[in-house]
């Protein structure tokens, strides 16, 4: 949240996060689904396409780290619908590896990502 090409990042465990409440009174932890938008939809789909550590996928779950942007993959049939995901969000689903090598994976793609206004 604190990158300066992220523009939000939207989690149940951020105390900012609108479910964070209700989340921490169900939950034992918040899971490891993460998503995150970023400035535009071009740069969601160069991000997505410069990370070597996390796979592009569009099934979600498994013990691999997976990335995807939904605008174009899970949720492109529903683009101009009431439930459209963001055009410049990005879905993380965190697998085992390390956290230190799936952030400077992050970070990596998104210094190779050009910013676009």
């Amino acid at each position: 949240s604190e990158h300066p090409r992220v523009t939000r990042v939207l989690w149940p465990g951020l105390p900012d996060h609108p479910g964070h409440e209700i989340a921490r009174s169900q939950m034992r932890d918040f899971g490891g689904m993460v998503s995150f938008l970023v400035e535009t939809e071009d740069e969601a789909v160069d991000l997505v396409a410069h990370t070597e550590v996390w796979t592009l996928a569009e099934s979600l779950g498994g013990v691999e780290s997976l990335i995807e942007h939904p605008a174009r993959m899970t949720h492109a049939s529903t683009a101009t619908g009431p439930f459209a995901a963001p055009a410049n969000l990005v879905r993380l689903s965190v697998g085992i590896e390390s956290a230190d090598d799936l952030v400077a994976d992050l970070a990596k793609a998104l210094a190779a990502t050009p910013a676009r206004a």
